[in-house]
């Protein structure tokens, strides 16, 4: 079964493409520093195994795109309230955004595909 991690980036705010790469990055490195934080401590994780799958073969990653906060804020408390790790990321404003902190991306997974397809497969491709 394949696995995979979706990163979701908000198209709305009309990032530079480097601070929406950077931004992108914030929000799948979260995950995996989470999750080895997690084994670590507990030594056994209900997604240790999907994640495991992930990290050691393809680890695949796929770039969707949402056009606003609150799509991306419903995005991820789907996937949270549904036990997937996932990371949102929210930008202090200091390069973009008026000094405003903006949420502008998340990673949900990773997980096998199919799981992580109930929540992101309408999403466009960025």
């Amino acid at each position: 079964m394949s696995t995979k991690q979706v990163i979701v980036l908000r198209k709305d705010l009309n990032m530079r493409k480097g601070k929406m790469v950077a931004q992108g990055a914030h929000a799948s490195c979260n995950v995996i520093i989470d999750m080895e934080h997690k084994i670590q401590l507990w030594d056994t994780h209900s997604k240790e195994e999907p994640y495991r799958k992930w990290k050691n073969e393809q680890f695949t990653k796929i770039c969707v795109s949402v056009n606003s906060e609150q799509e991306l804020l419903d995005l991820y408390n789907k996937a949270k309230d549904s036990g997937m790790l996932c990371s949102l990321i929210q930008d202090a404003g200091h390069t973009e955004f008026n000094g405003v902190p903006t949420y502008t991306s998340c990673a949900i997974g990773p997980d096998y595909s199919d799981v992580i397809d109930a929540i992101t497969k309408h999403l466009p491709l960025l």
